[in-house]
C-alpha cells in the first residue's frame, strides 16, 4: 500500500493554502522556500485551486499536494495537475483506494476509532485528525496511541503556532497542518511564519 512521500517526513509542519487570487501563488511559494518549509497542501476550495496547484507543481523547489479532496474525480484532477500527495477531510474508502492505486501517498481525515480502524485496514499508518479543534486533541491522541500503537496522526483544524510544540511532543503525532503560515499573501510574512513554525517544531527535539 502507498504511504506518504518520504520527503514529507522531513517536514513536521504542513502549510495549508486556500488560494484567493492567482497573484498570491508565487509570492506564497517563494515565502515558504525562503522560510525553509518548501511544502504546501493546496486546498481544493476555490476556483483557483487546480491552477494554483499546477503552477506550484511546475516549480522544482517545493513539494505540492492537494487537500480537501472529496471525490475520486477531484483526486484525479489534482494528480493530473501535479499533486504529489493527497489529503482528505474525511475517510472515503473509494478515494483512498484510487489514490493508492495511482501509487501516490494519501492521508485521509479521521476523528473516531471506527475510522482509524477502517484506515488501518486499508494499510494506512499516517492519518489526519480533523477537525482537531472539535476535540480534546491531547486526550484523544493519547487514547488512540494506547489502542493503535502503529498509527500516527497529523492534527489539522484550528492548529496555531502556539500549539505546534505541544502537539508535536506527542509520540503519535508525525506532523501538524495549518493555514496560519499562508494567511498573509506576503513573501516576508510567509517566510517569517514558516521559520517560527520550524523553530517551534525544533524546540521539541531540543527537550
Amino acid at each position: 500500500m502507498s504511504q506518504p512521500d518520504t520527503r514529507m517526513s522531513e517536514y513536521p509542519v504542513i502549510p495549508l493554502l486556500t488560494v484567493r487570487a492567482m497573484g498570491d501563488v508565487d509570492v506564497i511559494g517563494d515565502g515558504l522556500v525562503d522560510g525553509g518549509l518548501p511544502i504546501v497542501e493546496v486546498a481544493l476550495r476555490t476556483s483557483h485551486s487546480l491552477a494554483a496547484l499546477r503552477r506550484l507543481a511546475a516549480r522544482a523547489d517545493i513539494l505540492v499536494g492537494a487537500g480537501t479532496v472529496l471525490t475520486v474525480e477531484q483526486a484525479r484532477a489534482a494528480l493530473e495537475a501535479g499533486a504529489r500527495f493527497i489529503v482528505t477531510p474525511g475517510l472515503d474508502v473509494e478515494v483512498v483506494r484510487y489514490v493508492q492505486a495511482c501509487g501516490v501517498p494519501v492521508i485521509p481525515g479521521v476523528l473516531t476509532p471506527s475510522e482509524v480502524q477502517t484506515a488501518s485496514g486499508l494499510g494506512l499508518t499516517q492519518l489526519k485528525l480533523f477537525p482537531a479543534d472539535a476535540v480534546d486533541v491531547t486526550a484523544c491522541l493519547r487514547a488512540f496511541a494506547s489502542v493503535y500503537p502503529g498509527v500516527r496522526f497529523m492534527p489539522s483544524g484550528g492548529v496555531r503556532l502556539a500549539s505546534v510544540a505541544n502537539l508535536l511532543s506527542l509520540p503519535s503525532v508525525f506532523a501538524v497542518s495549518g493555514s496560519w503560515i499562508t494567511a498573509t499573501p506576503d513573501r516576508g510574512a510567509v517566510a517569517g511564519a514558516a521559520r517560527s513554525a520550524l523553530a517551534a517544531a525544533e524546540s521539541v527535539c531540543a527537550r
